[in-house]
């Protein structure tokens, strides 16, 4: 059923079958260096396949987005009367806003591609962003996960976490973490 590329050094990485779905998940976020991914993975992962001959696979990106947690209300205000109507109300427009334009951005990144025989799916998760990519990643049957890389410090990451080091011990599929140049 599969195929084995073999090249100069023996078998390449490419294990590839026939008419294949592929599902490549792209966590996006407000940064540059998801939209810079999202590009690379335009670029390298599905313009190097359309130069392959005799194969044929359906692919279908989903660009995940994953709204932070809404404030722990109670923990701010034991009544409940603080964060009350229009305040929440504003909390919740101005997330769905941010939503919308990220994925307004990740669109305009993707139009600047051939993508007539690319699926492409928009999803929206909220929580922590670690966790909800893994999930999604998982419910979604990702073939393949790639993630920007925001190149935080030592001490930053010590304190903040790394979403993509939790992902790579977490995803059960391949992870691509794409690394923006420092020039771009």
């Amino acid at each position: 059923m599969g195929e084995a590329e073999y090249g100069s050094g023996g078998m390449t990485m490419t294990m590839m079958k026939k008419n294949k779905d592929r599902r490549i998940v792209v966590a996006i976020d407000e940064s540059e260096e998801s939209m810079y991914a999202l590009s690379w993975c335009l670029t390298n992962l599905l313009s190097q396949e359309a130069k392959t001959n005799n194969i044929s696979i359906n692919n279908t990106i989903v660009l995940l987005y994953v709204k932070p947690p809404p404030p722990a209300y109670s923990s701010m205000d034991p009544t409940g009367y603080l964060f009350a109507g229009d305040v929440v109300e504003t909390m919740e427009k101005y997330s769905r806003g941010l939503a919308n334009s990220v994925m307004n951005r990740a669109e305009e990144v993707y139009r600047g591609f051939n993508t007539t025989t690319i699926k492409v799916e928009k999803k929206i998760g909220s929580g922590d962003a670690k966790n909800v990519i893994c999930v999604a990643v998982e419910k979604l049957a990702a073939d393949v996960l790639v993630m920007g890389s925001h190149d935080y410090g030592f001490f930053k990451r010590a304190l903040l976490g790394s979403v993509s080091d939790y992902c790579s011990k977490h995803v059960k599929c391949p992870l691509v973490v794409v690394k923006r140049p420092k020039n771009a």
